[in-house]
């Protein structure tokens, strides 16, 4: 059970940094956390997915400063894959219905522990794998179970910007903010991918 659970969570407290400092790993769902939730249809049997850019630097960033990121998630899509190419993302795991299980097979291949890790998910489905980890995160439309039970919620919406404002929390937490901010506002940070 997460320790806050039916408590305010929407304001970034001193134990919430404390639990982002410890972070190696952030594992995002992607269908309502990277994107609107929608899932577009054509009569051609196309589908198309809406990814947020701010989102895709938060991701960035945090991979630059040497957090592990990736997606794992119950659907398969082309796109999905294209846009973990696309950010260069540690891991994808696609059609994973034992979302705890694929998490677990990435912290043993890094030798982390669950508290050195976060996920962000947005509905029951993610329930599993965010009562086990070190953070425990949701965008604002997520489910009211999942926002209840989350230790923190972010003020936007899945695929409007929530996993940046995790990201900048991290990143925060970390020490790693000042040096990022100082080295885009000089023109010297590596090209990052959104």
């Amino acid at each position: 059970m997460i320790p806050n659970a039916g408590e305010e969570n929407t304001l970034w407290t001193p134990q919430l940094a404390e639990r982002a400092a410890k972070i190696r790993l952030l594992a995002l769902d992607v269908d309502g956390v990277l994107t609107d939730g929608g899932i577009y249809l054509d009569n051609a049997g196309g589908e198309m997915k809406r990814f947020n850019v701010q989102d895709g630097l938060g991701a960035r960033l945090l991979l630059d400063a040497g957090v592990a990121v990736g997606v794992i998630t119950a659907r398969k899509s082309d796109l999905v894959a294209r846009r973990a190419r696309e950010l260069k993302l540690a891991f994808a795991h696609q059609g994973a219905h034992e979302k705890w299980a694929c998490l677990e097979q990435e912290m043993a291949t890094r030798g982390l522990t669950a508290d050195q890790c976060a996920f962000m998910g947005d509905d029951l489905v993610d329930l599993g794998v965010m009562s086990r980890v070190g953070l425990a995160a949701c965008p604002a439309n997520a489910h009211e179970e999942t926002r209840r039970r989350s230790h923190w919620q972010a003020s936007a919406a899945g695929g409007e910007g929530a996993v940046r404002e995790l990201a900048d929390h991290i990143l925060r937490a970390q020490g790693r903010w000042d040096e990022i901010v100082a080295a885009m506002v000089a023109g010297t940070y590596g090209h990052a991918a959104q």
